[in-house]
């Protein structure tokens, strides 16, 4: 006889949302307060899949995340680059994905990394694309920044929430920030 595993139940966030300068965001944190996923609500559809991906049937219920992690993404927006730095996150992804992801939380605010300086970080220099790939699956967009992340040549590339936002996200860093240090990341400049 076939031994069948028993049905888990589906995982329960909440659903919050705030709006920003640059468009409402869906903000979903689980109960220990872990932000779970972080998008634009025109790009909900993208969350709804990437939630689906990671752990299968998930529930929204609409609610208010913990004040500070409220706090914090209201600082972000109004100049405290570091306000989303100590935010718990917590994903599903591949072990790849998640090194990649953890990698990206180093990237500080005011300055751009090339995919290729992001595969090295990860100690994978030949996996560009795939770096590329698993930054692009990034389910908590802003607070695990690959917007900072663009072409070799400093050039925007793709970003879930639009190249206008990820525009709009690098000029807010970089107004806060001096120019490069000389770590050899670089700072952002608008065309």
């Amino acid at each position: 006889m076939k031994k069948t595993q028993p049905k888990t139940q589906p995982e329960t966030f909440t659903l919050d949302r705030i709006a920003t300068p640059v468009g409402e965001v869906l903000l979903v944190t689980d109960a220990d307060g872990a932000v779970r996923a972080f998008d634009f609500t025109d790009y909900e559809a993208r969350m709804m899949k990437l939630l689906a991906r990671h752990y299968g049937e998930a529930r929204l219920t609409p609610g208010r995340a913990p004040e500070a992690v409220r706090n914090a993404v209201a600082a972000y927006f109004d100049g405290d680059l570091t306000a989303l730095d100590g935010l718990a996150v917590k994903t599903g992804g591949t072990d790849f994905q998640r090194a990649v992801w953890a990698a990206l939380r180093t990237i500080p605010a005011g300055r751009t990394w090339s995919y290729g300086q992001l595969a090295q970080a990860i100690g994978k220099p030949a996996a560009v694309r795939a770096v590329g790939l698993a930054n692009g699956a990034n389910p908590i967009g802003v607070i695990v920044p690959c917007h900072r992340v663009v072409g070799a040549n400093g050039t925007l590339t793709g970003y879930a929430g639009g190249l206008e936002r990820k525009r709009w996200l690098l000029a807010h860093e970089a107004s806060q920030v001096g120019p490069d240090d000389g770590t050899g990341q670089g700072a952002f400049a608008l065309d």
